[in-house]
């Protein structure tokens, strides 16, 4: 493990507020630095008495427990500094300083739709949620939920069944689950997709912590769609913070007489848009589907090429991987050598064209888009 990680752990262990931590990073370069600051450094940037002495006096036996962790296949760190945190997630309120991935970090910058709801769903409501995620799946885009009982369970399941990806994010350390009856989902989801959570290791279910966890999914979406909610529900939270940044927030209504459905109808009047199909999600989140897109090249270092060098509106790139494209999937890696692009110069091309709805995404693998398929902007 590099130094710039260990630095990190060290950071994330004494569990210090997310924007103090981020502040002590940013004003002295890097989490190395910001570690050698020293406590008066520390307090100037908002870390509590609490997190200072965690700091002056790391545990060293939970720090060998992060690190042994983290040198499991399969499980990353993504840092604030890092090039790789998600573009979307930084811009929300209070974005987490890091986050623990188990599976693949790359999916964090797929197009996501977070499917909410409640915990007490009824049957209508788990299966409406399935149907949605695996509709959202087929058309390319991720599905993002909380692994809690209810609808969430029901929307990774819809997702994973239709072959798509979906993402947990998670109010315990990377390495617990809650409710343990979803373990096994846990498990799934890491093969197809990835586990996320800004807790260290270890740590245990919090009533505090699910709340908080709330802002990550909805940092992470396109938009979030809220199935089932009791008018006080965690859903709502959800909802709430992706509205304040500036996502779109979708409801599903309900019959009058459901308990379950009057947090949604409460949302639509407040103004959340009224949907009865995914794809009205999906034409809903499509301007900032293509904000990801943009976000994404400046990723891969692959700016949008510059319309006045090419009047005639040509781009060889993109021709050259719509010469490559069929309509059976093909891996990215092949399409970017028939194209004679790097991989990552493709990826950031493909997903300008998903978004697009030139081309659609299964299981990683390419193919051109059938005329009438969903998820045109």
């Amino acid at each position: 493990m590099d130094e710039a990680h260990d630095a990190w752990l060290r950071l994330l262990r004494a569990r210090p507020n997310p924007d103090a931590l981020v502040r002590l990073v940013e004003t002295h370069g890097d989490a190395r630095a910001a570690l050698a600051a020293g406590p008066i450094a520390w307090r100037a940037a908002g870390l509590s008495p609490r997190a200072v002495q965690a700091l002056r006096h790391p545990d060293p036996a939970a720090l060998d427990a992060d690190r042994a962790w983290l040198e499991a296949p399969g499980h990353h760190l993504i840092t604030w500094d890092a090039a790789d945190y998600p573009a979307l997630l930084r811009r929300a309120p209070a974005a987490p300083a890091a986050l623990f991935v188990d599976g693949d970090p790359d999916a964090l910058w797929r197009p996501q739709v977070a499917l909410v709801g409640s915990r007490a769903a009824t049957r209508s409501g788990r299966d409406i949620a399935r149907d949605f995620a695996a509709t959202l799946a087929r058309s390319g885009l991720a599905v993002t939920s909380g692994l809690a009982a209810g609808i969430d369970t029901a929307a990774h399941r819809g997702a994973l069944d239709a072959g798509g990806d979906t993402l947990a994010v998670l109010g315990t350390g990377p390495d617990r689950c809650f409710p343990a009856s979803n373990a096994a989902l846990q498990a799934e989801i890491a093969g197809h997709g990835c586990v996320v959570s800004e807790q260290v290791p270890g740590t245990r279910p919090h009533r505090a912590h699910f709340p908080a966890r709330n802002r990550i999914i909805a940092g992470l979406a396109l938009g979030v769609v809220v199935v089932e909610a009791a008018e006080r529900s965690g859903a709502l939270i959800t909802a709430r913070l992706a509205a304040e940044t500036g996502r779109e927030v979708f409801a599903v209504p309900g019959s009058i007489h459901n308990p379950m459905a009057r947090g949604c109808h409460r949302l639509i009047r407040q103004g959340a848009a009224l949907v009865e199909s995914a794809e009205e999600v999906i034409e809903g989140i499509a301007a900032t589907a293509r904000e990801l897109g943009v976000a994404l090249r400046a990723r891969l270092d692959a700016p949008p090429p510059a319309p006045e060098s090419r009047p005639d509106g040509a781009d060889p790139a993109r021709d050259s991987l719509l010469a490559a494209l069929e309509f059976d999937p093909i891996p990215l890696d092949i399409l970017a050598a028939r194209a004679g692009l790097t991989v990552q110069d493709a990826s950031a091309i493909l997903l300008a064209m998903e978004m697009e709805g030139q081309v659609a995404c299964e299981h990683g693998r390419y193919l051109r888009r059938s005329p009438g398929s969903a998820f045109r902007t």
